[in-house]
């Protein structure tokens, strides 16, 4: 198949080596003129036939008309097709001007030689462009093949459409012919069975009639005086009543056909009536059974759980049973406790047993601590808090506890006052230092030392020692005072009139406010703490300045022990989920990406800084040497699970964040 290009030919070699062979001959000859060199220049502009590129003959139907194209190519000037000769110099004579020198003679072959030496040099960009146009018709060629083959798998696929088209409907047609013949036959059966039927019954009523004329006419032979009237009239009468027994037949056929079924109204009704109640009747049946079911599950959750506690309190009570002892007679310590009955009696108000115990070994040990003139020293040991580290006998000041409580009092406030650069047991011991001299600090280290390891059951006390021993970071403290001193002041600020007064609604809304990551169990208890109690109402007032009070030893009022007892108990239970997030045993290794992951798992609020802080404090490394996260040093940093956590007890850890709702099952 022609391309549509004509392109141009170019010129054959065996042509080539031909025109160098007359060149050589020209050289041994010299006989010859120019013209013999003119006629071996190639024509300047070629056609290439459209045999060039051929195609399938399969493809010529669906192509466009052929289109010719003609390359020309440029003219080449004069200057072009001949090229100078150089002189025996080297130096190219000057062109149009004889030789110079005698010997010298003009070469007519290598004229020639390189005169097609530039027409091949001249048809380089032509054969480059030969070739793109060569590959631009072969593209268009191989695109209208692809185009074409598309097209006719696309017919394929119609044909093969429109044959199964064809198919199902010469099957449908050879049925509905059968079912044609079919019917044509059983027409044929029942139009000659009619036919049949009709021809008999009109013979039929040919004969009736025939024998009833015979009876009419003999009957009116033999007793011609009984009809008065015309026989005529009376046929026709008789037609007429029988066409309207005939129709009333009809309408009494019609009538029995369509309401043979029919029931009367009133009954209709009264059956509709009776449905109604008995559907209203089954419908609050069914609400009632569904009440009494769901009641009677909730019951049988509740006996379920009433017998777990049952058997709870069933073991309980046997093993206290078996290792309990009688309960103590604590009347009998009003005659050992200084004060007397009414001492003991403010002691032991609102204390249980265990409580008890503790107050009564305060009054032993402050009685014997009252009795010491010295304590003896502990040494330079590095197990030694280092304010307490001397060897030798160091003096009791024996202070009152009054004294005691205000002189910690007084640390706190300097402790708060001051940058904190120190530890705080060095702290300590330079604040009594600057409080009563280098002389007397290490004595006055020991007293107060001594007196805040004997009374636990003072609050003051024991948080000072739980700080100073390490138990507790300072900031435990710290943020607990600033807690109490955010509400304080919010509910002054509730407080327009000054009057230090407050309603219950303001101050369940300011606890709520304050503390939205609490329950609505711990408001309560904190509303019960503070002086709520079921019979109030909203409008009772409250004086919440006395919430804040402290007694003579430092005692803080019930509403400020809920606070501090709620934050410990959630600390316990923030703890508590972080060991059950890493699902390992308490003597087990936990890694720091996994205690990060655990984290952030329990408390998706918490920021980088924080949780940088918290793995700080549990892996005891400085927060510049953690890695990044996702550093494969992580995984080589490992620590004790139980370890850690009693590390994370010391510091402020609480939840930032809402804690996700457990989902129901």
């Amino acid at each position: 198949m022609a391309t549509g290009c004509t392109l141009p030919q170019l010129p054959r070699p065996q042509v080539l080596v031909a025109r160098l062979r007359v060149v050589m001959a020209s050289q041994q000859s010299r006989c010859h003129s120019f013209s013999s060199a003119s006629r071996l220049q190639p024509q300047t502009s070629v056609t290439m036939d459209g045999s060039f590129l051929t195609e399938d003959k399969s493809t010529q139907k669906h192509k466009l008309p052929q289109k010719q194209r003609t390359l020309e190519l440029p003219a080449i000037p004069l200057s072009h097709r001949q090229a100078p000769v150089p002189a025996e110099d080297g130096k190219l004579p000057t062109q149009g001007a004889p030789p110079a020198g005698r010997g010298h003679r003009f070469h007519r072959g290598t004229e020639a030689a390189a005169h097609q030496r530039e027409t091949i040099r001249a048809l380089e960009p032509l054969k480059a462009k030969l070739v793109n146009v060569n590959e631009e018709c072969n593209e268009r060629i191989l695109a209208m093949r692809a185009e074409e083959r598309h097209e006719i798998s696309l017919l394929k696929k119609e044909k093969m459409n429109l044959l199964k088209l064809i198919d199902r409907k010469n099957e449908e047609k050879i049925s509905l012919q059968s079912q044609v013949t079919k019917l044509r036959k059983n027409l044929a059966e029942e139009y000659l069975h009619y036919l049949s039927e009709r021809d008999a019954r009109k013979i039929l009523i040919a004969d009736l009639n025939e024998l009833r004329y015979q009876r009419e006419d003999m009957s009116l032979a033999q007793s011609p005086g009984i009809w008065g009237e015309d026989p005529v009239k009376l046929t026709l009468a008789l037609k007429m009543t029988r066409q309207d027994l005939t129709r009333t037949q009809m309408e009494l056929n019609t009538m029995k056909a369509n309401f043979g079924d029919v029931v009367p109204r009133r009954d209709f009704e009264m059956q509709e009536k009776m449905n109604k109640d008995l559907q209203e009747q089954l419908d609050s049946l069914r609400a009632s059974y569904e009440e009494v079911r769901k009641e009677h599950e909730i019951l049988m959750q509740l006996h379920m759980s009433t017998l777990k506690e049952r058997d709870q309190f069933y073991s309980e009570l046997q093993e206290i049973q078996r290792t309990s002892t009688p309960r103590p007679d604590w009347s009998k310590c009003e005659d050992v406790v200084a004060g007397g009955s009414e001492r003991w009696k403010m002691l032991a108000e609102g204390k249980n047993s265990d409580q008890l115990v503790d107050v009564l070994l305060e009054e032993i040990g402050s009685g014997l601590l009252r009795e010491k003139d010295f304590f003896p020293g502990l040494g330079y040991g590095e197990a030694i808090p280092a304010f307490l580290r001397f060897d030798g006998l160091v003096e009791n000041k024996k202070p009152s506890k009054k004294d005691v409580i205000n002189l910690l009092k007084d640390a706190w406030k300097e402790r708060l006052a001051e940058e904190q650069k120190e530890t705080f047991p060095d702290f300590f011991f330079n604040f009594l230092e600057h409080r009563f001299g280098p002389n007397d600090a290490i004595a006055w280290a020991y007293t107060v030392f001594e007196n805040i390891k004997l009374f636990r059951s003072n609050e003051v006390m024991s948080q000072f020692y739980a700080v100073l021993m390490g138990k507790w970071s300072e900031n435990v403290y710290i943020t607990q005072k600033k807690t109490v001193a955010q509400l304080l002041k919010e509910m002054t600020n509730a407080d327009s009139q000054n009057e230090g007064l407050l309603t219950m609604e303001q101050f369940s809304t300011i606890l709520k406010s304050t503390f939205p990551l609490k329950t609505e169990e711990q408001i309560q208890e904190l509303m019960e703490a503070g002086g709520w109690h079921p019979s109030s109402s909203n409008a009772d007032l409250l004086n919440y300045r006395s919430l804040f009070m402290e007694d003579e030893e430092g005692q803080s009022e019930p509403f400020v022990q809920k606070l501090w007892e709620q934050y410990m108990n959630e600390k316990d239970e923030y703890l508590q989920q972080l060991k059950q997030e890493l699902c390992i045993e308490l003597h087990e290794e936990v890694t720091l990406p996994k205690l990060r992951g655990a984290l952030m798992s329990i408390d998706p609020s918490l920021d980088k800084q924080t949780v940088n802080t918290y793995i700080s404090q549990a892996f005891q490394l400085p927060e510049s040497q953690l890695p990044e996260e996702g550093d494969e040093k992580e995984e080589g940093i490992v620590e004790i699970l139980q370890t850690a956590l009693e590390r994370l007890q010391v510091i402020d850890i609480r939840r930032v964040g809402p804690q996700e709702p457990e989902p129901t099952s």
